[in-house]
């Protein structure tokens, strides 16, 4: 047993008789629903089986570069049942010691609306992540979507609500398929924390929901959610915008939403599959009505993925090399003014990448709009290569030295992350805070 392990299992241990807040009471309480919805807590419990997942640095090391200097560049997995919401948010190397802000959670608990009761929106946010974690005991669940006690559905999230609003979709004008989709869209979205408010979650739809409006914001407000450390450009992180690729999709002009496809399947009292899972996996409650050739299906979907593979891969590989243009132009004394329209090229390709890549799904839920961000993407990066080129030659410079991305380990050490050293710091927060009496959510699918 490794020694996060460990300390895992003796957190676990220790929860038990030792102060542990009771969540009987809070209003997100899960079990509180079994006994009238008993088939679709069922289904709902069932997505603690979904539990494997993929270590997203090892397989596609490059990300460590591009997100170098961001909390996504120490751990990043792909995601997995709504069971471990809480656990998964609690134990990541990207929380590192909890004293980051409580927004963390805004996404992972029907505990959170709430919490935001109790303490107003900035309030909640202004608390750190570590103040929190004895009252977010209940991954995500029933009261995330629905009202409390009731099948009638809702958008439990403020901001969510205003998001709505601000693009001209609000929650209660939209049909049932469209109101269930935004219940999910409500955490499969993308948003930054807002310094000027806390750093309380905030959905970036001022001027509208695309890559290029939400840019536009970015770029207007100046707003940048970190400075890479090798080109010293402002970066702007997506963070899965399900959402808004499906919003514009074929699906979601036939008003097929997220619940037709990834809930399909119901009780005997009509109400939906609550054990969330690929559409593929249940293609005959699924896609079948739709689409009568599964195999046809299939094929069709791993071409748009090997598409969207192969561009993003290249997309990555030219934008890692101008992360050390960049760096290698500033050792040769550059100045702001040579190296500000290069620096925009790759905060602009960067973020139209990360818009297309780190949407999970963007191959069935809208493969256009990942392989139009893409394109525009590798025009951009282009751009800011040439640029970069001509400062370089003006400064004599006439070589570059770019990392080794074969591994996720190599990646790390090119960027300065001292792995040994987080996990360390990581399981000391597990020992002297986490094993204090936190909800045994927060150790789900960590214990031996």
């Amino acid at each position: 047993m490794t020694k996060r392990l460990m300390a895992l299992a003796l957190g676990s241990a220790a929860l038990v008789g030792c102060g542990q807040p009771s969540m009987t009471d809070s209003p997100g309480n899960n079990e509180a629903w079994q006994a009238t919805y008993p088939a679709e807590y069922q289904s709902w419990a069932e997505t603690e089986n979904t539990s494997a997942r993929t270590d997203l640095l090892a397989h596609r090391p490059a990300l460590v570069v591009l997100w170098a200097g961001s909390p996504y560049a120490k751990e990043f997995h792909s995601p997995r049942g709504h069971q471990f919401a809480v656990a998964d948010v609690a134990q990541t190397l990207r929380t590192a010691d909890g004293q980051g802000s409580a927004a963390c959670w805004s996404c992972k608990s029907p505990d959170v609306p709430g919490l935001m009761e109790k303490y107003g929106e900035n309030g909640f946010a202004a608390h750190t992540f570590a103040e929190l974690g004895r009252e977010v005991g209940n991954a995500v669940g029933c009261a995330d979507c629905h009202e409390p006690g009731e099948s009638t559905l809702r958008l439990s999230r403020p901001y969510a609500l205003n998001a709505m609003n601000k693009v001209k979709q609000p929650f209660e004008a939209q049909n049932a398929s469209w109101q269930a989709s935004q219940t999910c869209g409500q955490c499969h979205v993308t948003y930054y924390f807002q310094p000027e408010e806390d750093n309380k979650v905030n959905i970036p739809w001022i001027f509208g929901s695309t890559a290029d409006e939400i840019e536009r914001y970015y770029d207007t407000r100046r707003f940048y959610d970190w400075v890479h450390p090798i080109s010293g450009a402002p970066m702007v992180k997506a963070r899965h915008p399900e959402y808004e690729h499906w919003s514009r999709s074929g699906h979601a002009k036939l008003d097929v939403g997220c619940v037709d496809c990834h809930m399909a399947g119901q009780s005997a009292e009509g109400m939906h599959n609550h054990k969330v899972s690929g559409a593929m996996a249940q293609y005959e409650q699924a896609c079948q009505g739709c689409h009568q050739d599964e195999a046809e299906l299939a094929q069709t979907l791993a071409q748009h993925k090997a598409a969207i593979d192969e561009a993003r891969t290249e997309v990555e590989g030219l934008l890692i090399q101008a992360h050390y243009e960049a760096q290698a132009a500033w050792a040769a004394e550059a100045n702001w003014h040579e190296m500000n329209s290069a620096l925009m090229d790759i905060r602009h390709a960067q973020w139209r990448w990360d818009f297309a890549t780190s949407s999970h799904g963007i191959h069935a839920h809208n493969p256009e709009e990942g392989m139009a961000l893409l394109t525009v993407a590798l025009q951009q990066v282009k751009m800011a290569r040439a640029k970069l080129a001509q400062v370089l030659a003006e400064r004599g410079v006439d070589s570059v030295d770019y990392p080794d991305v074969s591994s996720k380990e190599t990646a790390q050490a090119a960027v300065d992350i001292d792995l040994p050293a987080l996990q360390q710091q990581k399981q000391r927060f597990i020992e002297q805070q986490m094993a204090n009496g936190w909800p045994e959510a927060a150790m789900r699918g960590y214990q031996e």
